[in-house]
């Protein structure tokens, strides 16, 4: 496999390549003028690159892992446990909440009579728990249960948004919040954390009261990025997630492809995902508004989703090469189609099936928007879809979509599973669902617990410099 260590900056904005090759790759698009309503979150996205770059080492990682931080113990909290919640390690007490958000359909399992725990997450907890410090709090959401995936992503980011709050009122130790979210789960997350988003204060007040204290120091850099739940962001986490919807060419890989398939999905899957599916394929709402994803790669009236994505020190999006029956590679790591690159054989050196990591740092843009031709656009897919009008309006949202959410910097990571004995699980195998079925993504699932080990390790020294 090739050999190359994980990151060595604090988000990772390093670009492994076969046989050690240690390039960095960043992908231009167009570029133009930035909204004024992002320039604070663009900038820092660039913080995730550069606050840390000259200071944190894997001689550092080797410090913390000699500290015994993979032995240590971790506050597992489960979703419908009020009693779990309120449990703190009194001499350590956990400062960082990382929620773990499922996809459409989650199973579940009972715990006990009062506790029920997404099952999709077992495997995913468990390592997390083994592999991370007790610093963390990990907490599986429930507030989605089956067919409430089906009601919107509006709705479901609301209550998922009122879950945390939730969390965070009964753990006053809370300093920091961090989400890790699959497939639909975290289109979820987005509209959650737009929500949950506090802007920075500005209150000279506040800040002349704080004192030189450590706690106080990190009170005021969070606050400058604006909060999430009253905490400092972390990090922003998503697996296999349709980012860009799932309209387009193999962006819903399971209709292969075939014109007439990916024509008539449309106005089927409301029938099937009902509202969901509608946002899903970017057709909700009125001809002349723009769709929900759409305004999600904004700030707008309805959030501010631009900037609380960019209150985030990271951003990482996880995506399957091939073998994802459910989401596009495309959608899933933000790219346009010319910008996939050819995805490298071999694994990264301790991180089976994961081939590639990518920094793509903010790009200036004017979007997103929706010109009079998309209004017209997607009037004739509702009414009457044509092969080409349902292309011209997915080709007008999609490159909307992408001016919109690469005013920030993401981290991307390319997973492929052609040399899994179940390759055609990978949508399942991203996140190890079922231990024993999917557990060729143990590797992908290591590579996210060493990512939020290091954001947290660069965090601490941060404070310390």
């Amino acid at each position: 496999m090739a050999s190359a260590s994980l990151i060595h900056a604090p988000c990772g904005y390093y670009s492994p390549r076969l046989h050690g090759n240690s390039n960095y790759i960043q992908r231009n698009a167009t570029q133009g003028p930035i909204v004024s309503s992002s320039s604070s979150t663009s900038s820092s996205s660039s913080s995730c690159c550069s606050s840390l770059s000259s200071n944190f080492s894997s001689g550092t990682y080797a410090f913390w892992k000699h500290q015994g931080m993979r032995g240590q113990a971790i506050t597992t909290l489960k979703g419908n446990d009020s009693s779990s919640r309120d449990i703190v390690n009194r001499k350590n007490e956990p400062d960082h909440l990382l929620v773990l958000v499922h996809g459409i359909l989650a199973r579940y399992m009972s715990i006990s009579r009062t506790n029920h725990s997404p099952s999709d997450w077992t495997y995913v907890e468990a390592e997390l728990k083994r592999r991370l410090g007790r610093n963390f709090i990990i907490y599986a959401s429930s507030s989605n249960t089956f067919t409430k995936t089906f009601t919107g992503i509006e709705g479901a980011g609301k209550r998922l948004a009122d879950e945390v709050m939730q969390v965070v009122r009964k753990t006053e130790s809370l300093k920091k919040i961090s989400f890790l979210a699959h497939s639909l789960g975290g289109l979820f997350a987005r509209y959650a954390i737009a929500v949950l988003y506090s802007p920075k204060d500005s209150s000279s007040d506040q800040h002349d009261n704080l004192d030189d204290s450590l706690e106080n120091v990190q009170t005021l850099r969070s606050s400058r990025r604006g909060t999430i739940a009253g905490l400092e962001p972390i990090n922003f986490i998503t697996l296999a997630t349709p980012h860009l919807g799932v309209r387009g060419r193999k962006q819903l890989p399971f209709l292969l492809g075939v014109p007439i398939l990916e024509k008539l999905a449309p106005p089927i899957a409301p029938i099937f995902v009902g509202r969901t599916g509608s946002q899903l394929f970017l057709t909700d709402g009125q001809s002349n508004k723009p769709p929900l994803l759409l305004r999600m790669a904004s700030d707008c009236e309805e959030g501010k989703f631009i900037s609380a994505l960019g209150a985030f020190k990271c951003r990482i999006l996880y995506a399957n090469v091939s073998f994802d029956h459910m989401v596009g590679w495309r959608t899933s790591s933000i790219r346009r189609e010319t910008e996939l690159p050819k995805p490298p054989r071999r694994s990264l050196d301790g991180y089976k099936h994961v081939v590639d990591v990518e920094y793509c740092p903010p790009v200036s843009s004017d979007g997103p928007h929706f010109p009079p031709e998309a209004v017209e656009a997607k009037e004739a897919a509702k009414s009457a879809p044509t092969t080409k009008n349902t292309v011209e309006y997915h080709e007008l949202m999609e490159e909307e979509m992408i001016h919109g959410l690469q005013q920030l910097g993401w981290k991307k990571v390319d997973v492929s599973f052609h040399s899994a004995f179940w390759p055609f699980f990978a949508h399942n195998n991203i996140h190890v669902k079922n231990e024993w079925l999917h557990n060729a993504g143990a590797g992908v699932v290591a590579h996210v617990a060493d990512s939020l080990k290091q954001q947290e390790s660069a965090s601490y020294i941060t404070a310390r410099l």
